[in-house]
């Protein structure tokens, strides 16, 4: 169920379950000093304002993930991880220099062509497992986590996307979150290391963890990490090399990349997709012709 707070006119957003947009990267709070940045709240007084504003709710609980300079450095740029019993959403503030407002929302890129800049850094720095067009006309960049649920059940529309988009690449960024998802860090070593044995076995292999994601739900790493291994064998590979791979640093370093890249690309959870280097954070929220629609018109417009 979706439940919207508005505040006064200038503060309005939606908190929806993890059930529909996906898991939600948390953390340590990530404050910046005084020093990078004079304009910033303190923790405590963005805590103040939310209590006042939302704490007649007994089912809401959040966290305050960061602080730090907005791109416009005018302005302060709050995340908040807010939580409902039915799962968790981050909430984004932008503070005024005076902080007596805040405005709710994204920036979102602006210019003659608003997404060249992100499809030009993806196409850089995006090195995970591919499939598709080896000359594309739209490439689309998906940050995953195997364990989360949102990810399982937007999987058949990316693939049904890929089926219907001629002439589309898809890359897969790892992108567990280990807060929320005990064991997803452990899977993408696994997917990781099938794909270095044979490109089209990662694919396979991610289909049969999503098949099986709810029976491992609430297994613990040490009991899920045989039934992977298993995984890696029916997907094709040798399931002992794949382990033995998921020991090396290599492995854990390319996905610690993954993370990061998507952290500088504005990742907030999972699964988020990058059409042509146009953000979509939403995949379950919209409907598939849309999505469609906005890939063909990405493919049109590079």
């Amino acid at each position: 169920m979706k439940k919207t707070f508005c505040v006064v006119l200038v503060l309005c957003f939606a908190i929806t379950a993890v059930a529909q947009q996906g898991g939600e990267k948390s953390s340590a709070p990530k404050v910046a000093t005084k020093g990078e940045a004079s304009n910033l709240p303190s923790e405590e007084m963005v805590d103040s304002f939310l209590r006042h504003t939302f704490g007649y709710d007994q089912n809401l609980k959040w966290r305050v993930a960061e602080i730090k300079p907005a791109a416009d450095p005018s302005l302060a740029e709050v995340a908040v991880v807010m939580s409902t019993p039915g799962g968790q959403q981050t909430l984004k503030l932008f503070v005024t220099p005076d902080q007596k407002f805040a405005i709710s929302g994204e920036f979102v890129p602006f210019g003659a062509d608003p997404y060249a800049a992100m499809r030009n850094l993806l196409a850089e720095k995006a090195k995970g497992p591919s499939r598709g067009a080896a000359n594309p006309e739209v490439t689309i960049v998906e940050f995953g986590d195997l364990q989360c649920p949102a990810c399982k059940r937007a999987q058949p529309t990316i693939e049904k996307l890929m089926n219907d988009v001629p002439n589309a690449k898809l890359i897969f960024e790892q992108y567990p979150i280990p807060e929320l998802h005990p064991w997803a860090m452990t899977a993408a070593k696994y997917a990781l290391c099938v794909d270095k044995q044979n490109k089209e076995a990662f694919w396979k292999f991610i289909d049969t963890v999503y098949q099986h994601q709810d029976e491992m739900e609430p297994m613990k790493v040490e009991q899920v990490e045989p039934l992977l291994k298993g995984y890696a064998g029916d997907s094709g590979v040798n399931a002992d090399q794949a382990e033995k791979c998921t020991k090396e640093p290599g492995i854990e370093a390319q996905i610690f990349s993954s993370q990061e890249l998507g952290k500088e690309v504005g990742v907030t959870g999972t699964p988020t997709l990058f059409i042509g280097g146009r953000k979509i954070g939403n995949v379950g929220g919209i409907p598939y012709d849309t999505l469609k629609d906005i890939t063909n018109f990405q493919a049109q417009s590079k």
